[in-house]
């Protein structure tokens, strides 16, 4: 599935151009991001990596910050798809891929559909995984009518609905919280860089898709990070479900941690990371 590449953007099959952001040297570090985010949204783990003598790769999911808005191919075998062009175009291996929230669906997924030959380690932070929607096989799931909620809120004001969004989502609503004004306008920036139909489309990829088919095939070490008082992903939904599944998992739970944990948490996720790495 090699694409082709010129400074920051890779091509893939259907002539999207997937976003990047490449630096440094050393074994290489992936990092998948959430909705409606960018690959931006790494940037202080990168950064910290970066210094320790790693590659770092962000790539901006299609749809977001600055890869191509198409209006097809908003599924999570196609996210799924491009991040492999995107590592078979830049050659990498023995990789650890790093997913938030959709982004750790997205890994899951990478996993499943191709394979980890050139994976060494996988990080699941604050992931979707195994499915976040109610269902017969995840009985105690989020109903649909809270996602059919995000929806109607991306519908009606998308710019109102991701500024309010950043209160539950670093847990800014909670007695004592510190808010940062700046993280809450980065958010709404970086959602804003995604388009209407990428940013509908995926809720329904973030939301249905059961990974636990994926998450069985991923024979490499995983490491489950999440905070307990994740307002948007419920860990008892997902991580502590997931850390059954894999076959080689463990889980680690950040005491008091919000769903956005590469902001609130920057410090002990890149050194977590690290640790990691070394490991």
């Amino acid at each position: 599935m090699k694409g082709t590449r010129t400074f920051d953007k890779v091509t893939v099959h259907d002539g999207t151009q997937i976003h990047i952001t490449d630096w440094g040297h050393g074994v290489p570090v992936v990092f998948s991001h959430g909705w409606p985010l960018s690959g931006e949204a790494w940037e202080d783990q990168m950064m910290f990596l970066a210094e320790h003598g790693y590659r770092v790769i962000a790539h901006d999911r299609r749809g977001h910050g600055r890869s191509s808005k198409p209006w097809h191919g908003n599924d999570m075998d196609t996210y799924a798809d491009d991040l492999a062009t995107v590592i078979e175009t830049l050659d990498l291996s023995g990789a650890m891929l790093v997913g938030h929230s959709t982004g750790g669906g997205e890994v899951a997924r990478y996993i499943g559909r191709h394979g980890a030959g050139r994976v060494a380690k996988a990080v699941l932070v604050g992931a979707v995984t195994p499915q976040m929607m109610v269902s017969p096989a995840n009985p105690h799931g989020v109903p649909m009518d809270v996602f059919d909620g995000i929806r109607d809120g991306v519908r009606a004001d998308r710019a109102q609905f991701f500024k309010d969004l950043t209160l539950p989502f670093y847990g800014y609503n909670r007695q004592d919280a510190k808010v940062s004004e700046g993280v809450r306008d980065t958010f709404w920036l970086q959602g804003m860089q995604c388009s209407l139909k990428s940013a509908y489309a995926c809720i329904k990829q973030f939301s249905e898709t059961d990974f636990t088919e994926d998450l069985k095939k991923m024979n490499i070490p995983t490491l489950v990070i999440h905070g307990d008082e994740d307002q948007i992903v419920p860990i008892d939904t997902t991580a502590r479900r997931a850390v059954e599944l894999l076959p080689q998992g463990a889980l680690k739970v950040y005491a008091g941690g919000s769903h956005g944990l590469a902001t609130t948490h920057k410090d002990q996720l890149s050194a977590d990371l690290l640790a990691f790495l070394r490991a």
